[in-house]
């Protein structure tokens, strides 16, 4: 399985790891005091992402998830050990699911949530609530794909983190959107429609950029984000 690193714009790093099915992305953003780790990847992540932090010269302080799916989380045991003084970071909605809580709120689309959730051992040592900020990233919610999903809009040049929120493998595509050759977003989303709604709210954030869970990052994305939600509508 093949790691590719790139660099997008002056914060952002991408740690790309190629599977036979899809690829998966997380995400090193640096910050004055280090780096903020997004989302950890799948299982046997964790040597390449500590060796990219590595060759950016910068230590990792925090690992903020945009959700516990099982290809966002894998590699978080073995980085809380490798890290035991970073932050750990999640949705305060999210972690009832780290914990293995599937119990849904009474305003909630009342759908068992679906995709991956293994056993996690590391607990967050904080949660987070929309609008608050981890260094530079302001806390999104976009709850779908997930109950407790967020996204990270970075304040100072307006990259948007957006995990699964939208993907852009295989083409953009908004949570949920089934493609023949990039099912798995469909078959892993909780509520589409929600997912929509969280799709329009991000569009509406204007960003410069857009990083996803499995794909591109896309700059100057509005347009083509506009574009797949009016499709997928």
């Amino acid at each position: 399985m093949a790691i590719m690193i790139t660099t997008h714009g002056r914060y952002l790093t991408q740690i790309e790891k190629s599977t036979i099915l899809f690829p998966i992305n997380c995400y090193l953003v640096r910050e004055d005091d280090g780096l903020t780790l997004v989302d950890t990847n799948w299982t046997k992540t964790a040597d390449a992402i500590l060796a990219a932090a590595g060759q950016l010269g910068a230590p990792i302080r925090r690992i903020a998830l945009t959700h516990v799916h099982g290809d966002h989380v894998g590699s978080l045991d073995p980085l809380h050990q490798a890290l035991p003084d970073a932050d750990v970071l999640v949705g305060a909605r999210e972690a009832r699911l780290l914990a293995r809580d599937f119990s849904l709120d009474v305003d909630e689309a009342q759908t068992k949530p679906r995709g991956d959730y293994p056993v996690i051992t590391t607990r967050p040592t904080g949660v987070l609530q929309p609008g608050d900020m981890v260094g530079s990233l302001r806390v999104i919610a976009s709850p779908g794909h997930t109950p407790g999903h967020i996204a990270f809009l970075d304040t100072r040049d307006g990259t948007l983190i957006a995990g699964d929120a939208l993907f852009t493998f295989t083409g953009i595509g908004v949570s949920g959107m089934f493609r023949m050759r990039f099912p798995f977003s469909s078959m892993a989303t909780w509520d589409k429609a929600t997912a929509l709604g969280a799709a329009r709210a991000l569009t509406a954030l204007q960003p410069t950029r857009l990083a996803v869970g499995h794909g591109p990052v896309l700059e100057a994305p509005v347009a083509a984000m506009m574009q797949v939600i009016d499709a997928a509508a």
